[in-house]
């Protein structure tokens, strides 16, 4: 092994990495497939226990793609980003129509399966079959970013086209599954977004952005947009038997196939509330009891959320469809909710705190 940076790196790891992951056990391609897709933009400690809950359920790949879509999001309610959720399924469908249950080892095939790209096919490729496979996750870009003192957001091509030609170079032909694993570690917990720590780093004497003194200039940061805010009343319907109405998102966009509480017009006044549900559903309801509202923040927007719950004197029209359901909260809880209606439906005190 020839290149410095992965001697240093994996003689780090073998002392200092993590070793006792529950996707290290039993590491196949449906486990680390799994493994990786939960691990964008979430932390490791949030995902081991979903991680384990969803193994127990959803064991192999078939038991995935046969399973109910509401099943699959109900065990990754509260994950967020739901498209992994929904492409996770389509993907294991597709590796059990098309490949006959076993992944495909061409990173090409990896790739034209829904949801993996080609950072999450290399890990595959890597850490399930010792396939020699440059990753290039967001922790990885922040190491070699630092360490090349390549200036620039990553999301630029001319950047991220940088990166990979270094994730290429330092990648080696041995000791591949440690390899990926050591390089994420190192950007998890020592190369870290905020207070690095330099001074443990393996790679700390050949590091340019240390050198420097510009740890913290690497990688650049995203180009800063303002969010813009929208509102949105949410009311929880509930009728005679103590069951409230839930309606399904649709397949894509926010929250996209998950079940949520029917929503209104901010426009509407409080007081209005009665009219717009009869309007809008057929009801004859109560006045309205208000709740404090909160802010939610989705990747390109903020959604000032205000809860008001009515009692449903009479129905016209809704009924049990396949996008609208009467339902107890308990069995509620066993759907696939975004987290903040979950907490509404939960501990609405605690809603205000999202």
């Amino acid at each position: 092994m020839s290149d410095s940076f992965a001697r240093r790196l994996l003689a780090w790891y073998d002392e200092n990495g993590r070793h006792n992951l529950p996707w290290h056990h039993d590491r196949n391609p449906y486990r680390v497939w799994v493994s990786e897709i939960m691990l964008q933009q979430t932390q490791v400690t949030t995902v081991i226990p979903y991680f384990e809950a969803f193994m127990e359920r959803f064991p192999d790949v078939a038991a995935l793609a046969n399973a109910a879509v509401d099943d699959v999001l109900s065990h990754w309610s509260g994950l967020g980003y739901y498209a992994r959720a929904r492409n996770l399924q389509k993907a294991a469908r597709q590796v059990v129509e098309q490949h006959g249950s076993e992944f495909p080892k061409d990173q090409e095939q990896l790739q034209a399966l829904p949801g993996i790209g080609r950072s999450t096919a290399a890990a595959i490729l890597a850490q399930a079959h010792q396939r020699r496979a440059a990753i290039l996750d967001g922790n990885v870009k922040r190491v070699l970013a630092r360490y090349h003192a390549i200036a620039g957001w990553p999301g630029k091509t001319s950047v991220l086209e940088q990166l990979w030609q270094r994730a290429e170079e330092h990648t080696p032909d041995k000791r591949i599954r440690d390899y990926t694993q050591a390089i994420m570690d190192l950007g998890a917990t020592l190369c870290t977004r905020s207070r690095p720590g330099c001074e443990r780093c393996p790679l700390q004497s050949a590091c340019k952005a240390y050198a420097r003194g510009e740890t913290g200039l690497y990688p650049g940061s995203k180009p800063k947009k303002t969010k813009p805010e929208k509102t949105t009343w949410m009311v929880i319907l509930e009728d005679h038997e103590g069951r409230i109405l839930l309606e399904r998102r649709p397949p894509s966009g926010i929250w996209g196939g998950l079940w949520s509480l029917p929503e209104l017009d901010p426009a509407y006044g409080p007081e209005e509330l009665p009219h717009a549900c009869e309007q809008a559903f057929g009801f004859n309801c109560g006045e309205p009891e208000l709740t404090s509202g909160f802010r939610h923040t989705f990747s390109h927007y903020h959604l000032h959320i205000q809860p008001a719950r009515l009692t449903v004197h009479a129905t016209a029209r809704i009924s049990d469809t396949e996008n609208h359901q009467w339902i107890h909260r308990d069995k509620a809880l066993t759907l696939g909710l975004p987290a903040p209606i979950r907490i509404l439906l939960t501990s609405p005190e605690q809603a205000v705190l999202l």
